[in-house]
């Protein structure tokens, strides 16, 4: 019996030490691992665009579906001056977890930045960074600011956050039945997951484009400060 005892004891302090070195991991090392890979991301497309600048697309011509970004690439940086005057986070093209690993993840079959439709973007809550940890502060007016290196894009949002389930995937269509709008635009969804630290439901928030301003022009006023 004491023998017993004694090995049930070890087998206790061996998975509590595992769950705390799991603990660990979770609430640092992903984090550690994001800030690397978002900095290193952010600083590739710096590069590209004062190498090779993008070139503007017709708004008008960037409909809902048509977005041609390769799979994986960062397509432009966020800024939420809401979420902290030294928030800002790389868009990549898709939403599988290799790339929200590295920063925010555009929905492929959603809209391009600045284009007519829903330019839709998902972000991890907790782990990988928690670049929106705070998602549940944004309120209706706040400022998202979008850059793909040649133009800013400034975004109002006008409701949210909304909670709903993970199968709602209208949220994200060119024109998202419960966000107010009442006609065709030029839209912005942001999803995550809730509780904090589950994803039984999904946050969103959603935005109308509601500046735009050439980057040569400086900073837009959304982010003076």
């Amino acid at each position: 019996m004491r023998l017993v005892v004694r090995t049930l004891s070890e087998l206790c302090l061996t998975a509590g030490a595992l769950i705390v070195l799991f603990v660990a991991y979770v609430l640092h090392w992903t984090g550690v691992q994001a800030a690397s890979a978002s900095a290193g991301q952010i600083d590739t497309l710096q590069r590209e665009w004062a190498s090779t600048p993008v070139t503007a697309a017709p708004a008008d011509s960037a409909g809902p579906g048509t977005a041609s970004y390769a799979p994986g690439k960062g397509i432009a940086v966020m800024y939420v001056p809401r979420l902290g005057k030294d928030w800002k986070w790389p868009v990549l093209e898709g939403t599988g977890t290799d790339v929200l690993k590295k920063g925010l993840g555009h929905y492929a079959a959603t809209a391009r930045l600045g284009g007519t439709g829903n330019f839709a973007v998902a972000g991890h809550r907790r782990t990988y960074g928690d670049p929106f940890r705070d998602f549940p502060r944004l309120r209706a007016g706040d400022a998202v600011v979008l850059t793909d290196g040649t133009t800013w894009f400034t975004y109002r949002i006008t409701r949210g956050p909304y909670r709903t389930v993970p199968t709602d995937v209208g949220v994200v269509d060119p024109l998202p039945a419960k966000s107010g709008f009442d006609g065709p635009g030029r839209y912005l969804t942001l999803t995550t997951c809730e509780p904090e630290w589950g994803s039984s439901h999904r946050l969103v928030v959603w935005a109308h484009l509601d500046a735009t301003r050439p980057v040569a022009d400086g900073r837009p006023q959304a982010l003076a400060g």
